[in-house]
């Protein structure tokens, strides 16, 4: 087995991994996931106790417990390229021994769970409810750089989202992995489920004209439109094809929660977003702290 080099794994000078700040004890198996920083805080409000702080640019990381349940929750920032940093630096705290720098025989699977917020790309999926994503398809391409391997099914969809929605290879190369089924089963009641598209930005990228032109003017409507069998595009946002599919390749336990604060199809806001995701956060909560 190689040794990894100082180069590839990057460990400061407390024995932390560098852009989040944290040795590999000060991590619980299950993570709960956040795009804003300030968000750790109010998720962590509701732990019993909190026994590690840290931060570190846009990562902040809280551990603690609710009951016997430890807990991490750490912010991402936004988008699919502080995805790639904090999935391998998660998984690098359990599966990577910091002195020798090899990989541990024995791997650890971690539950990694994202609470965020997200557009509606359905008339009947309203602003104000909650979505659990039973997949999370790419636009962003971040998988493209991995090797992950589609099975048929997947290969099928993607062929057929792409011939619908006309994204072809000069905007993008579409990608898709699954939430896992473990967690997913107890996001059921109460939650919308299905697609999940993850973009590579805010406006161009999810069909907002300000002063720019857009190549595909049409995405809202082709997107709503898209079908596979039982399957259709309920949402999109920045970060879940990034989780899933690297969740995957790591052998984690990823899902994506999304509170829907737009719904794009029938343009409308949610009138207090504070207080739609302090609700998912607190749901959210009281499911994970309960899991296996």
């Amino acid at each position: 087995m190689q040794r990894i080099a100082e180069s590839e794994l990057i460990i400061n000078n407390r024995g932390a991994i560098y852009h989040l700040d944290l040795r590999p004890e000060e991590l619980a198996t299950t993570v709960i996931t956040v795009g804003d920083p300030f968000r750790v805080k109010e998720v962590s409000k509701h732990f019993d106790s909190v026994e590690i702080k840290r931060e570190h640019r846009e990562f902040v990381s809280h551990t603690g417990m609710i009951g016997t349940k430890r807990i991490s929750v750490v912010s991402t920032g936004i988008g699919t390229d502080n995805i790639d940093i904090v999935l391998n630096e998660l998984d690098a705290l359990v599966n990577i021994d910091f002195e020798t720098r090899l990989i541990r025989d024995q791997l650890t699977t971690l539950n990694i769970i994202r609470l965020g917020t997200s557009g509606s790309l359905q008339a009947d999926i309203p602003v104000d409810s909650f979505v659990s994503s039973t997949h999370g398809l790419g636009l962003d391409n971040l998988l493209n750089y991995y090797r992950l391997e589609h099975n048929a099914e997947d290969n099928s969809l993607l062929q057929s989202f792409i011939t619908h929605t006309q994204l072809h290879g000069g905007v993008c190369h579409p990608y898709i992995s699954g939430a896992s089924p473990a967690l997913l089963k107890h996001f059921v009641e109460g939650f919308h489920q299905g697609i999940t598209v993850t973009c590579p930005g805010f406006y161009g990228p999810q069909g907002r004209i300000l002063r720019l032109g857009v190549r595909s003017p049409q995405l809202i409507e082709r997107l709503t439109g898209f079908s596979f069998g039982q399957h259709r595009i309920t949402n999109f946002e920045m970060e879940t094809s990034g989780i899933y599919g690297l969740g995957k390749l790591l052998n984690h336990h990823c899902l994506s929660i999304s509170a829907i604060v737009a719904n794009r199809v029938q343009q409308q806001f949610s009138k207090d977003g504070n207080a739609l995701v302090e609700n998912m956060i607190a749901h959210c909560l009281g499911i994970i702290s309960n899991l296996p």
